[in-house]
């Protein structure tokens, strides 16, 4: 199967094809231990669509097994990146996922029931489930962890930041009640260390953006709070030892958030006594 290399910009939205009914659109980047569970979970849909971001490692095989819209294109982030895939749906509805997300059974009944209804909504959020450290995580904030994924082509859009993006959807919006599943952090300490020194590094670049400083007390005081946060009022103490794992990896992050502030403050000319 041909894979096309894209440049530039995000191409404007080209007429649909009326004939299929559902795209799913998804973005990766080396992502060969979770593609084809993703792919297989969506092989019902009319259309599948991939944005690759220069993969160097096993992606592209396992892509092309599943379908012949396989784009590649230099990163620009999470918005860009996910706006280029939906450019590339002709389906009057899309389904937008990470190549590390699975559709579950009932998910996948649902989403058809669902877009055949004469009065559907223009959008649908889904509750997403995610799997950590041998259990599915139920506390820590993880779940409910709803999703505007399903949307009908022509009134959604990605926007937001570096990090945290979603979608835009211009009318109603419904609710869907089966879960999308979720396996981050490739299962492992290291995959969420890796997670969060990218995430970190982005939030801080958006935080400056915007206008945001450091400051010593917030470096001390917020990852205290967001370990209250998470394991107590969120109670990811009945997640056991997944959740203080999780509990305390999201008080480093935001360590690693404030701190990465701080440095980028000086790199660009700021100077500190703290």
């Amino acid at each position: 199967m041909k894979v096309t290399k894209e440049q530039g910009g995000i191409p404007s939205n080209t007429e649909p094809d009326r004939t299929l009914t559902l795209s799913v659109s998804i973005i990766c980047f080396n992502e060969e231990q979770n593609l084809r569970r993703c792919l297989e979970s969506v092989s019902w849909a009319d259309e599948v669509v991939i944005a690759d971001s220069m993969s160097r490692d096993r992606t592209l095989e396992i892509a092309q097994q599943y379908t012949d819209k396989v784009f590649q294109r230099n990163w620009t982030g999470y918005r860009d990146q996910k706006n280029f895939a939906l450019s590339k749906c002709q389906g009057e509805w899309i389904l937008s996922l990470d190549a590390d997300e699975q559709v579950s059974e009932p998910l996948r009944e649902e989403i058809l029931a669902e877009i055949r209804r004469p009065q559907s909504a223009e959008g649908y959020s889904i509750p997403r489930r995610s799997f950590y450290q041998g259990r599915w995580i139920s506390h820590c904030g993880f779940y409910p962890d709803r999703q505007l994924r399903l949307f009908k082509r022509g009134v959604g859009t990605w926007v937001g930041g570096r990090v945290h993006e979603r979608v835009e959807v211009r009318g109603r919006v419904g609710h869907l009640k089966s879960d999308l599943l979720h396996f981050p952090y490739q299962g492992s300490i290291s995959g969420l260390v890796r997670k969060v020194d990218a995430f970190s590094s982005l939030m801080a670049e958006d935080m400056l953006d915007r206008g945001k400083r450091y400051h010593l007390g917030y470096l001390v005081t917020r990852p205290v709070t967001k370990f209250i946060e998470v394991y107590f009022l969120k109670l990811g103490f009945l997640d056991g030892l997944p959740g203080v794992i999780i509990a305390a990896m999201s008080a480093f992050t935001m360590f690693a958030r404030y701190s990465k502030l701080r440095e980028l403050e000086i790199l660009r000319g700021g100077g500190f006594t703290f």
